[in-house]
């Protein structure tokens, strides 16, 4: 019996010519990463355990993105945890407020995650990078301490569904839509502690800004990580980019899934997820009478810049609802500046949208636009959980950037074709 794709990296990291599910090992670990909220746990835990250096000081990453800059004493205090040990240990890999942005976005448009890694942090989306063909899952904040001190991480290796995506890709549709459907079709456990492998003729026409957008809410599903095998489009991707050697790994033909499913997207149209669970998916046209005040294009999800050209080619010439507030966060400072750079930032000022710096901000409802009671949200982001964006008794509406622009403009959930 062959093996999957996962199962070669977790195999490979653990010096081993073969793994299989259920199995449980040490493995080797690439590149780990935390972030304002998860890191000081970790860091206290470090330090309590009377530890007094990193196992390699370029391979952890520290980067405040979720309450950055700063909204309060404590988030600065959080931020203070995190700069105080990268200077002590020399990391290579600390990024301030104005030097990075959203971590998932970062890490893998500066080239530190590379195809055939295996990378664990201490956040649920990690498993982001399985875009690039890596191996990457998240963890608990105690796990990444001994992650920093170890180099090596004790897991289980998942078995693997398969989610084949073919026919041609209508207008408008795109990663998020993707990975939406699958979660409709499984539900927010269906591949609990499995490797969700994405592939099929669809993807192969994916840029890998919509790969990863698919990628990052594999955990949506309860699974452990969401991998694409590398192609052309990762090598190309990773060309001038990786900051190390990178290995292409794909899975033998025979190898073993618990389960196969097959998607049409042909006819597909885009997709929204209701409150409160991304599972809760319907076409946008039979959300159509479903008013909004507010919508979120950002996120590590959909904050990369085909999202923002997305949603400026639909804003551009107009203007956002009166009754609807429009926050638009690039992703990264390189992200940001491309989008001034095409004139991005002044379509959407002009549509009289929020331009924020890089940051989480609303999308765990931590600052730059939270929900008062009974407001309601559409939003590029990837949870729609009771009181994510704010007060328990608001609601998340989860979409694409082309939907959630359009509906910006109309002030209710509304598909592209009705605004252009």
């Amino acid at each position: 019996m062959g093996m999957t794709i996962t199962e070669k990296i977790i195999a490979a990291h653990c010096g081993r010519e073969r793994v299989k599910p259920g199995e449980f090992v040490y493995a080797n670990v690439d590149i780990a990463l935390g972030n304002d909220i998860t890191a000081p746990l970790a860091i206290q835990e470090f330090e309590a355990a009377g530890l007094k250096r990193v196992f390699d000081p370029e391979r952890i990453a520290l980067i405040p993105d979720h309450f950055t800059p700063n909204k309060d004493i404590k988030s600065a205090q959080q931020c203070q945890v995190l700069r105080r040990f990268a200077h002590a240990h020399g990391l290579k890999h600390y990024y301030d407020a104005g030097r990075c942005g959203v971590e998932h976005a970062f890490l893998p448009e500066q080239g530190i995650v590379v195809p055939g890694d295996l990378v664990i942090g201490a956040d649920s989306h990690t498993c982001t990078y399985g875009a690039l063909g890596a191996f990457a899952t998240g963890v608990g904040s105690t796990d990444l301490a001994a992650v920093m001190a170890t180099g090596k991480v004790w897991l289980r290796v998942p078995s693997s569904l398969k989610f084949n995506y073919n026919g041609a890709m209508p207008k408008w549709i795109g990663g998020k839509d993707l990975v939406l459907l699958a979660i409709g079709k499984i539900g927010v456990d269906g591949a609990r502690y499995q490797s969700m492998e994405i592939c099929g003729e669809a993807i192969e026409f994916l840029n890998m800004d919509e790969r990863l957008a698919l990628c990052n809410m594999a955990i949506e599903a309860g699974a452990k990580n969401g991998i694409i095998a590398p192609d052309q489009t990762t090598v190309d991707y990773e060309e001038n980019r990786a900051q190390r050697p990178f290995k292409k790994y794909a899975s033998d033909p025979n190898a073993a899934y618990t389960k196969t499913y097959d998607f049409d997207v042909s006819n597909l149209e885009p997709l929204v997820a209701l409150p409160h669970l991304p599972e809760n998916v319907k076409p946008v046209r039979e959300c159509k009478d479903i008013r909004i005040d507010q919508v979120v294009i950002g996120s590590c999800t959909n904050g990369r810049i085909t999202d923002l050209r997305t949603a400026a080619q639909i804003l551009d010439g107009r203007k956002v609802a009166p009754s609807v507030r429009l926050i638009v966060i690039p992703a990264t400072q390189e992200i940001y500046l491309q989008a001034m750079r095409e004139g991005l930032l002044e379509i959407f000022v002009n549509a009289e949208a929020v331009v924020s710096t890089p940051t989480c901000g609303p999308c765990l409802g931590g600052h730059m636009g939270i929900l008062a009671e009974g407001e309601r949200a559409l939003s590029t982001t990837n949870r729609n959980f009771v009181g994510r964006m704010g007060h328990p008794k608001s609601e998340v509406y989860l979409c694409n950037p082309a939907v959630a622009a359009a509906s910006a403009i109309t002030g209710h959930i509304t598909h592209p074709d009705e605004v252009l």
